[in-house]
């Protein structure tokens, strides 16, 4: 459950832009405020059930975006070769500075 929580939070961080105010407000509170499906219910006046479906729709959705756009991969990919590199150069005992400058402006853009 958490992977999955882990997941849904990065590609909405991805691709919020996509989704319409009432997806994004559904998922912030559900995922990043951890409010429960009731909770949202009473705070937009609506069912559990439509809660529910809402988000379940969006997931969906997401899972979408990120099938045809890899955003969420790419970063994966990212990170994963940056940590090569830092691996790298802790094991190198001649440290390199221009290559820690170019290491540290490459962990920045993301």
């Amino acid at each position: 459950m958490l992977e999955k929580t882990t997941r849904m939070n990065y590609l909405f961080d991805f691709y919020q832009a996509l989704l319409t105010p009432k997806q994004r407000s559904y998922m912030s509170l559900y995922y990043l405020d951890d409010y429960s499906l009731g909770e949202i219910a009473e705070e937009f006046d609506v069912s559990r059930q439509a809660v529910y479906d809402n988000i379940k729709r969006t997931e969906q959705m997401l899972e979408q975006y990120e099938e045809k756009l890899l955003l969420f991969q790419r970063f994966q990919e990212r990170q994963s070769i940056v940590q090569q590199l830092k691996d790298e150069l802790a094991a190198n005992l001649n440290k390199n500075s221009k290559l820690s400058s170019l290491l540290d402006s490459l962990e920045k853009l993301d």
